[in-house]
C-alpha cells in the first residue's frame, strides 16, 4: 500500500509542477491568441484548488477475525514460559542485526501474535503430529485434506506478512484461515508424517494468493498419458497368401494428406490466435503489485520418505509445484519446528536460481546454532594445522556456550474427530472454479443421492456453454460411482463398483426407455454365463461372452417388426420375431478343427442354417457346411426323407462318415435343438434387459444409502439393538437390585423401632417368614392351576362347538378354529410346564430360605439352638 501511496504523491507533485510551467509560460506572453493572461492571484487560487483535492486509495477488504473465547484456551496460550521469553530476545537481538546489515530488506517475520495477543515464535507454532488417519500418511492426500477442510481469508495487507499467527488448533476449530494458517497446519502435519517439510514466507503470483484457479486446467479434465507399445510384427510365413495389390492413386493419397494437414494447421493457427488473443486480455489485467504480494507455502526437500526431488505445496490448492515454477517469485525466510533460516540468495530471477542447502551459512543465515542440518566449515586445513589443543576446547566451549535449543511448541496436539475427517469441507459442500470447468464437493452422506462431487465442463471461459458433467457418488446401494453426462449428444454412461445385482459394470444410454441404443458391461467373474458386454439396438442384440465352458464369444440376433397388438406390446407378452442369430465360438481344443465350429448362422427366415468351422494352423481355408431347414411333413402329411440336397458343405479333408445321410440327419436334427435353444436365450436376453432397467429405475427414484455397522450415529438398526441391549441390561440390574432387597423387612416394621430383638421375637419372626413364603408359593400354584384349567374348559367347549356344526362350517370357519386350536394348544401346554417347574422348584426355594434365615446375622444368635 505504501507504494500505491508514493506513486499517487508523485503523480500529484508532477501535474501541480506542469500547472505551474504553464501558469509561468502565459505570464511571460507564451499564449494563444483570444486567450488572457494568468495572474498570480489566479495561480495561487489554482494551487490552492489542487492542493485540495483528496485521492482515494483502494484498499483490500480487511476480513475481522473470528471472535475467539480464549477463556477456554490452556495457559500456554496465554502466557510465554521462560524459555519462550529468552528466544523471543534472541530473535529481537537478530532481527535487530538483520535490519542493520540489510537495511533494504523488509522486517524479519518472527513473532507474531497468537489468538491471546501473545507473541509467539513461528517455529513453536508449528506441533509435529502423525495423524491417526492412513489417508494422511501421504504429502498429497494431507495436503488435499487441508485445503478442503480450511476455507482461504486473504491477508488484510497484501504487502505484509499477517500481525496474527493462530495455533493450529484454533485453525481447525473454525475452519479458516489465510495462507500463513494453512502453512503452519499442513507443515505440523508432514513433519509428523515423516517428511522434511518447511513453512516459506516469500512472494507468490496474484492467482496462487488469492487462490485464483480460473486460469488453471482441471486437474480431473486432464488425460492420462498412454504409451503407445509397438506391436512386434510376426515373421511371415513361408508359404502364406501374398495381400492384394494395392490399386489406390499415390497421388491422390498424397493430396489427401497435404489437404488434411492444410486443415490442421489452419486449426492451429486458429487455436494459437484464440490463446493470444486471450493472452492479450489477460495481460491487459496486469498486477500492479507483481512481485511485492506476500504469500507463503510449504517446502518439502529430498532426504525423507524417499522424496526424490523438492518441491513446493501451495496448503490454498494442494497443488505441487517445481521449485522452478514461475508462480514463485522469491523467498525471504523459512523455517521448521527446529530452526529459522533467512534467504540470502538473489531472486531476481524468481526461484528458479536458489539452491536449498540449509547447512550453506553464506545461502542462508540461520538464528540458532543448534539446527540438524550440517554447516560448512569455515576453517581451511592450513588454519586447523595452526590451532592447538587449548584453541580447539575454547571454541567448543564458546559453541556450547552460544548454542540454544528450539523450546517446545506451546500448541495443544491436533486432533481430528472422525466426524470432522468424514465431513471435510466447511458446511459440508466446496466449489471451485477451474479454467472452464467448475468442482462441487459435499460431505458424505449430506446428499440423499450420495452425491459427493460433480464437475461441469464448459464451452467458453464465461462458463454459459456446459459441455459434460461429471457426477461421483459414494454409498450407493446400487453401487453406482460415477455418472458421466455429455449435454451435447445426450449420452449419459454410469459406472458401477463390484457388486451390482446383476454385476453390472458400465451402462451407456441415451434414453432408459427399452429397445433403444444403448451398451451394458459387466463383470463377467460375477455372472455365471460369462457375459461381459451387451449392445442393443432397436433392431439387434450383440452379447460377447468369455470364459463358458461351451466356448460360445459372440451371439448377434437380429429382430424383425414387432406384430401390432392393442394391447401395450412387451418382451414378455409380444416378443419381437427374430429374424437372423449368429453366434461364434472359442477354439476347442479337445475337438479337432474340421469338427470345432467357428461361427453358427441361423436364417430363420430363411429357414437356412450356415457353419463355418476353426482352421488349422498348417491350412488357409477352413471347411463350411449349410443346411437347409425344411418342415419334417409336406402338406400331405407324408414324412420328409433326408436327401443330399439337403446339405451343401465344403471340406478341406473329406472323410467318408461326413457323407452319408444318416450323419447330416443327426447334425441338422442336433442344429434344430440348438436352434431353439438360442432363441430362448435371445428371449431371457430381453427380459434380462427389462429387468436391469426396471432395476435402475426403482433404485434412481429410492436413492437408498448404505450405512456401515460401525456408524453407530446413522445406523437405525444397530442403534436399536444397542438401546434394546442397555435395556435388558437395566432390567437385569433392576432384578439384582429387587433380588438384594430385606425380605426380613416386612416383618421387622412391626416391632417397635429401637428394640433390641429377644430369643421370642427371631423365632416368630422366622416362622412368619416362612408361613408367607409358602402361602406365596401355594397362591403362585393355585393361579397357574386356575389358568390351566380354563383355557382347558374353554378349549373343549370350542372343541364340542365344532363337533355340533361341523358340517355347516365354511373353509374360512375352520381355518379359523384350527388356528384356535393350535393357539389354545400352545398355552396350555407352556402353563403345564410352568406348573411342574414350580412344583420341583418351591420345596427348594423353601428349604433356601430356610437356610438364608438361619444364616441372617440378625437371627444367627437367637437360632443356633435350632441350626
Amino acid at each position: 500500500m505504501e507504494v500505491l501511496r508514493e506513486k499517487v504523491e508523485e503523480e500529484e507533485a508532477a501535474e501541480l509542477q506542469d500547472a505551474v510551467e504553464r501558469g509561468e509560460k502565459m505570464m511571460k506572453g507564451e499564449t494563444r491568441k483570444g486567450e488572457t493572461l494568468m495572474t498570480q492571484e489566479m495561480l495561487r487560487d489554482l494551487e490552492k484548488k489542487l492542493a485540495s483535492i483528496e485521492i482515494v486509495i483502494p484498499e483490500s477488504p480487511v476480513i475481522a477475525k473470528v471472535s475467539i473465547d480464549t477463556s477456554l484456551l490452556p495457559a500456554s496460550y496465554q502466557s510465554n514460559t521462560p524459555k519462550e521469553e529468552h528466544l523471543l530476545q534472541v530473535a529481537d537481538n537478530f532481527s535487530c542485526q538483520y535490519s542493520h546489515l540489510c537495511p533494504d530488506r523488509v522486517p524479519l517475520f518472527l513473532y507474531p501474535l497468537n489468538e491471546c495477543q501473545v507473541p509467539k515464535f513461528v517455529s513453536t507454532t508449528l506441533r509435529p503430529t502423525l495423524m491417526p488417519y492412513t489417508e494422511l500418511y501421504n504429502w498429497d492426500s494431507c495436503a488435499q485434506f487441508v485445503a478442503d477442510f480450511l476455507s482461504m481469508e486473504p491477508l488484510a495487507d497484501p504487502l505484509k506478512p499477517p500481525t496474527y499467527l493462530y495455533s493450529p488448533t484454533t485453525v481447525l476449530k473454525y475452519q479458516r484461515g489465510n495462507c500463513f494458517d494453512f502453512s503452519t497446519l499442513l507443515c505440523s502435519m508432514l513433519i509428523g508424517s515423516g517428511y522434511d517439510a518447511y513453512v516459506v514466507n516469500g512472494y507468490g503470483s496474484q492467482d496462487l494468493c488469492l487462490m485464483d484457479l480460473t486460469r488453471e486446467v482441471c486437474p480431473l479434465t486432464m488425460k492420462p498419458k498412454t504409451t503407445v507399445q509397438e506391436k512386434q510384427v510376426a515373421p511371415p510365413k513361408k508359404y502364406a497368401v501374398k495381400p492384394p495389390r494395392d490399386l489406390t492413386s499415390r497421388y491422390e493419397q498424397e493430396q489427401e494428406r497435404k489437404k488434411q494437414e492444410k486443415i490442421r494447421a489452419e486449426e492451429e493457427k486458429r487455436l494459437k490466435e484464440a490463446e493470444g488473443r486471450l493472452q492479450e486480455a489477460e495481460n491487459a489485467k496486469a498486477d500492479p503489485l507483481h512481485g511485492l504480494r506476500v504469500h507463503s507455502w510449504v517446502l518439502v526437500l529430498t532426504g525423507k520418505r524417499e522424496v526424490p526431488e523438492s518441491f513446493f505445496i501451495d496448503p490454498l490448492t494442494a497443488r505441487s509445484y517445481s521449485t522452478q515454477d514461475d508462480h514463485f517469485l522469491g523467498i525471504e525466510s523459512l523455517w521448521n519446528h527446529k530452526n529459522y533460516w533467512i534467504n540470502m540468495q538473489d531472486c531476481w530471477n524468481c526461484c528458479k536460481d536458489l539452491i536449498f542447502d540449509l547447512g550453506d551459512p553464506v545461502r542462508w543465515e540461520y538464528l540458532l546454532l543448534g539446527t540438524d542440518k550440517p554447516h560448512l566449515s569455515l576453517l581451511d586445513e592450513d588454519d586447523e594445522a595452526l590451532m592447538d589443543d587449548d584453541d580447539i576446547v575454547s571454541l567448543g566451549k564458546e559453541e556450547e556456550d552460544k548454542s540454544f535449543d528450539m523450546p517446545h511448541s506451546w500448541v495443544e496436539p491436533i486432533e481430528i474427530s472422525p466426524e470432522a475427517f468424514e465431513t471435510r469441507c466447511p458446511n459440508g459442500m466446496k466449489v471451485i472454479q477451474y479454467k472452464r470447468a467448475k468442482l462441487e464437493k459435499w460431505a458424505p452422506y449430506l446428499n440423499s443421492s450420495g452425491l459427493m462431487s460433480r464437475l461441469s465442463i464448459y464451452k467458453d471461459l464465461e462458463c454459459t456453454q456446459l459441455l459434460e458433467v461429471k457426477e461421483w457418488y459414494q454409498n450407493r446401494e446400487d453401487m453406482l460411482e460415477l455418472k458421466h453426462i455429455n449435454k451435447v449428444t445426450g449420452l449419459i454412461i454410469d459406472y458401477f463398483k463390484p457388486g451390482h445385482p446383476q454385476a453390472l459394470r458400465v451402462h451407456s444410454y441415451m434414453c432408459m426407455q427399452p429397445e433403444n441404443d444403448r451398451v451394458m458391461e459387466f463383470y463377467e467373474k460375477a455372472r455365471v454365463d460369462g457375459l461381459v458386454k451387451r449392445e442393443e439396438t432397436p433392431r439387434s442384440i450383440t452379447e460377447h461372452y468369455q470364459g463358458r465352458p461351451d466356448f460360445l464369444a459372440y451371439r448377434h440376433v437380429t429382430y424383425g417388426p414387432r406384430v401390432k397388438k392393442v394391447t401395450m406390446s412387451t418382451a414378455e407378452s409380444n416378443p419381437r420375431p427374430i429374424t437372423k442369430i449368429t453366434e461364434r465360438f472359442f477354439r476347442n481344443p479337445a475337438k479337432p478343427a474340421d469338427e470345432d465350429v467357428e461361427e453358427r448362422v441361423f436364417l430363420i427366415l430363411e429357414e437356412r442354417i450356415q457353419l463355418r468351422y476353426h482352421c488349422r494352423e498348417d491350412h488357409i481355408t477352413a471347411s463350411r457346411r449349410e443346411f437347409l431347414r425344411r418342415v419334417e411333413v409336406d402338406s400331405k402329411g407324408n414324412r420328409i426323407i433326408m436327401t443330399p440336397e439337403m446339405c451343401i458343405s465344403y471340406e478341406v479333408e473329406p472323410m467318408e462318415h461326413t457323407k452319408k445321410l444318416l450323419y447330416q440327419y443327426e447334425a441338422m436334427m442336433q442344429l434344430k435343438e440348438q436352434e431353439k435353444m438360442s432363441r430362448h436365450q435371445a428371449w431371457e436376453s430381453e427380459l434380462e434387459v427389462l429387468e436391469i432397467l426396471k432395476l435402475l429405475e426403482e433404485e434412481e427414484e429410492a436413492h437408498t444409502l448404505k450405512i456401515s455397522i460401525y456408524d453407530t450415529k446413522r445406523n437405525e438398526k444397530s442403534r436399536e439393538y444397542r438401546e434394546a441391549m442397555e435395556r435388558v441390561m437395566h432390567e437385569e440390574h433392576l432384578r439384582q437390585v429387587e433380588a438384594q432387597l430385606d425380605y426380613l423387612a416386612p416383618f421387622l416394621a412391626q416391632l417397635p423401632p429401637g428394640e433390641k430383638l429377644t430369643r421370642w421375637q427371631a423365632i416368630r419372626l422366622k416362622d412368619e417368614c416362612l408361613i408367607d413364603f409358602k402361602q406365596r408359593l401355594i397362591d403362585k400354584a393355585n393361579l397357574i392351576q386356575a389358568r390351566f384349567e380354563r383355557e382347558t374348559q374353554e378349549l373343549q367347549k370350542k372343541q364340542q362347538w365344532y363337533q355340533e356344526n361341523q358340517v355347516t362350517l365354511t373353509t374360512e370357519d375352520e381355518d379359523l378354529y384350527l388356528s384356535y386350536c393350535s393357539q389354545a394348544m400352545f398355552r396350555i401346554r407352556i402353563l403345564e410346564q410352568r406348573l411342574n417347574r414350580h412344583k420341583e422348584l418351591a420345596p427348594l426355594k423353601y428349604l433356601a430360605l430356610e437356610e438364608k434365615l438361619y444364616k441372617d446375622p440378625r437371627l444367627v444368635e437367637h437360632l443356633k439352638v435350632f441350626s
